[in-house]
C-alpha cells in the first residue's frame, strides 16, 4: 500500500527541494522553530508560482497556546481568505477552548470559510487529554485530517495510540502521524500506525533553518523509497 508524504517547510527553496526529492505535499509555514506560523502573502504567492505539488498553508497567528481571542480569530479568518486568493490547496489550523477541548464551533466556522479547501487540525490535538473525544469533535467540524504524535513527544513513541485513532476514524477522517519522523524510523512508524499519510519536518535530523539542502533532499528520498517496499 502506498502513502502520501507531507513535508513542512519555511521557505520556497525548501518547498522546491521537497518537491524535487519526491514529497507529495508541503505544509508551508513561517518560523518552524516556534511550531509554525502563517507565512506572508509574498511567500504563498512565490510558493504557488514555483511549486507544483499541493501546498497546505499554516494558519496560526502567533506562537504559544491555541486558545485565541476574538481579534486573533478574526486574523485567522483573514489569513484563510488570503490563502484562498493565493491558490493554496489546503489549510492547517487548530483552535482549543480554555477548558482544553476542541473549539468545535469556531473550528467549524473556519472549515466552512476554507471550503472547498480541506482542513487539517494540527498538533493542538496533542494538547488534549481525551483524544478519543477530541477525535469525534474534530470529525464533527468536518475537518479532513488530524496531524498527531498520539500525545507523545514523537510519532514513533505514540505509534500505538495513533493506530487506535486510525482504526477509530476509519474513512471518516485521515489521521496523519507527525513529529520526529525521519528516514531511519519511518518504516517502523508506518508499520505500527497503519496510517496512509505522514508528516515530517526532519527537525530531528536537520536543525530548522539549515541550509544543507542536499541532506534535506536525501532524507526525503529515503522515505519516498519506502513506497517500493512491501508493507
Amino acid at each position: 500500500m502506498s502513502f502520501i508524504l507531507e513535508i513542512s517547510v519555511e521557505s520556497v527553496a525548501a518547498a522546491t527541494a521537497a518537491e524535487r526529492a519526491g514529497a507529495d505535499r508541503v505544509e508551508l509555514c513561517a518560523d518552524l522553530s516556534a511550531g509554525g506560523l502563517t507565512p506572508s502573502e509574498q511567500m504563498m504567492l512565490q510558493a504557488r508560482e514555483n511549486v507544483h505539488i499541493p501546498i497546505f498553508v499554516m494558519i496560526r497567528p502567533r506562537p504559544g497556546n491555541f486558545v485565541y481571542d476574538e481579534s486573533e480569530f478574526a486574523t485567522m479568518q483573514s489569513q484563510i481568505a488570503l490563502a484562498r486568493r493565493a491558490k493554496m490547496d489546503g489549510i492547517v489550523l487548530g483552535i482549543l477552548t480554555e477548558r482544553k477541548t476542541v473549539d468545535i464551533v469556531r473550528t467549524r466556522r473556519l472549515v466552512d470559510l476554507a471550503n472547498p479547501l480541506p482542513v487539517t487540525f494540527h498538533r493542538a490535538f496533542d494538547d488534549l487529554a481525551d483524544q478519543s473525544k477530541a477525535l469525534e469533535d474534530i470529525i464533527a467540524t468536518q475537518a479532513a485530517r488530524i496531524l498527531t504524535s498520539g500525545g507523545a513527544p514523537t510519532a514513533a513513541q505514540g505509534s500505538d495510540r495513533i493506530r487506535g485513532l486510525v482504526e477509530t476514524a476509519g474513512s471518516r477522517l485521515i489521521v496523519m502521524p507527525g513529529a520526529g519522523i525521519n528516514a531511519e524510523n519511518f518504516g517502523d512508524v508506518r508499520r505500527r500506525t497503519g496510517a496512509t499519510e505522514f508528516h515530517s519536518g526532519l527537525g530531528t535530523v536537520l536543525p530548522y533553518g539549515s541550509s544543507d539542502s542536499a541532506r534535506f533532499e536525501n532524507e526525503i528520498r529515503q522515505i519516498v523509497a519506502c513506497k517500493a517496499q512491501a508493507f
